[in-house]
């Protein structure tokens, strides 16, 4: 997946592969085992990538990912996106609310002999919590 190609490239087919498709068999091609995650929801490591994303998959079905704006530098990626979909199912400890799922995510991954090595994100949490019930609004 990564021969000859940018890391806009890879992570761009990354995002495609996994968040479009929800495929989760080829990150052997793509992200190193040590795959240092700075999101505190997500455990640390490929191994953790693949059982948050199984989760979220099985908990919001229909889980679309809508890429707007990718930009590199260096050895870092950033991609501004939207992901929208129904909570059917549990998800970070909350069960199934039936809400429909709108909020927006930076995500900055990191690149290293072009796999990809670590991984932050700023997400629209108040959004997605206060929709399916994990924060509430307090006036």
């Amino acid at each position: 997946m990564s021969k000859g190609r940018t890391n806009k490239e890879i992570v761009g087919a990354f995002c495609e592969t996994v968040f479009v498709k929800h495929d989760l068999s080829t990150l052997d091609e793509c992200m190193r085992d040590d795959y240092i995650q700075h999101n505190p929801d997500c455990p640390q490591g490929k191994a953790g990538f693949v059982a948050f994303f199984t989760d979220i998959f099985a908990a919001v079905p229909d889980f679309k990912y809508t890429l707007l704006k990718i930009v590199a530098e260096g050895d870092l990626v950033f991609m501004y996106s939207r992901t929208t979909g129904t909570h059917t199912g549990t998800w970070l400890g909350m069960p199934a609310t039936g809400s429909k799922l709108d909020f927006n995510v930076v995500d900055i991954f990191r690149l290293q002999d072009g796999m990809i090595a670590e991984h932050w994100d700023v997400a629209d949490t108040l959004a997605l919590f206060t929709t399916i019930g994990k924060a509430k609004i307090v006036a």
